[in-house]
């Protein structure tokens, strides 16, 4: 397995551009400054050692050189040991709603970016426990399979939208059926169903689908999200245009507490309504640390080999070729001539 140990370095390549976009201008006003005493296409004749390209390559040896540095620094590692470690924790499978109507406002910053706000501090306070991702709207898709890689699962939160599902809706009874069939087989660890949503164009039999998991052990609780005044949906892209209906109304789209609350009840979970404190949160982390633990095991990497050294010699490589590249014509190849018979 390769990885980073230090990925936070790899922002410094951000500098190559940088000092690209310097060196271009550089140039541009070297050439504007020549061009002012005179025409540029006689400089060869009038400096004939001046090399035009030489500067350009010892630009890129110096880039390249650089943005090996930054891999150096960033520490590249392979694993080479792969390990069974047993480890004590839970499996909880989260059904988040991506459908339109969770880009509305009443909770803030959106709907959606406060669920992934406390769904990316719930991943921090988990330790051991395996976490899967479900995305749903008038379809449900997996998003992230059931795992204990929390920096992927931080990463998949990140890319979530409300773009994800084309079909629009809120197909909570098939997230629930396709987060059931994401649990481990068989395994001792207490499981649970966590569904964000703000319960809008109720689709499918989410009650009997709830029902069904708890009748197998698996507790669905229900994250309320929005406001029972509700508030307009904005139009991707936009911040000033919200969806209208066929008659050009504004769409006021409001959660539906009834049924978030009765899909909870029939899942023997808890039902909690999230808003613009921490509640609902500090709620959802207090039902995963009620849950029972169980031993299971997983293979990892417990030995990385540090990859620095083959990089280290090619960026001295390259330095070296840049110290020894004059920026002008060496003098001895300029008064040979290749073409003339003696």
């Amino acid at each position: 397995m390769f990885r980073f140990a230090q990925p936070l370095f790899l922002y410094l390549l951000l500098l190559i551009p940088l000092i690209w976009g310097i060196y271009l201008y550089g140039r541009y006003r070297r050439r504007r400054n020549l061009a002012a005493f005179g025409n540029v296409a006689f400089l060869p004749e009038l400096a004939p050692h001046v090399s035009r390209w030489r500067p350009l390559v010892k630009m890129i040896l110096q880039s390249l050189a650089l943005a090996i540095i930054i891999f150096i620094l960033a520490r590249p590692q392979f694993g080479t040991k792969l390990e069974t470690v047993k480890s004590e924790g839970v499996e909880i499978m989260v059904a988040l709603d991506v459908s339109n109507s969770m880009l509305a406002r009443d909770i803030n910053p959106s709907r959606i970016d406060k669920a992934k706000m406390m769904l990316s501090k719930l991943v921090d306070d988990l330790d051991n426990d395996k976490l899967g991702l479900v995305v749903f709207a008038g379809d449900a898709y997996t998003q992230l399979p059931i795992t204990t890689d929390y920096v992927s699962a931080k990463m998949f939160l990140n890319s979530i939208d409300t773009k994800m599902v084309p079909t629009q809706g809120t197909a909570i009874g098939q997230a629930i059926k396709i987060a059931m069939n994401s649990f481990s087989p068989e395994s001792p660890a207490e499981q649970a169903i966590i569904v964000i949503t703000d319960g809008e164009n109720h689709e499918d039999d989410a009650v009997e689908a709830a029902k069904a998991a708890a009748a197998k052990g698996v507790k669905v609780s229900v994250i309320g999200i929005g406001s029972a005044k509700g508030a307009p949906i904005p139009i991707s892209g936009s911040s000033n245009n919200f969806l209208k209906d066929n008659e050009g109304k504004t769409v006021i789209t409001k959660l539906n507490e009834a049924m978030a609350q009765e899909v909870a009840q029939a899942g023997e979970g808890v039902y909690v309504r999230a808003d613009n404190t921490n509640g609902a949160l500090q709620a959802l982390i207090n039902e995963v640390r009620t849950m029972k633990s169980a031993e299971f095991e997983r293979k990892t990497y417990s030995e990385y080999n540090e990859q620095f050294p083959g990089l280290a010699w090619i960026a001295l490589i390259l330095l070296l070729i840049d110290a020894v590249l004059l920026e002008r014509k060496y003098g001895w190849i300029s008064r040979i001539n290749f073409f003339t018979k003696r």
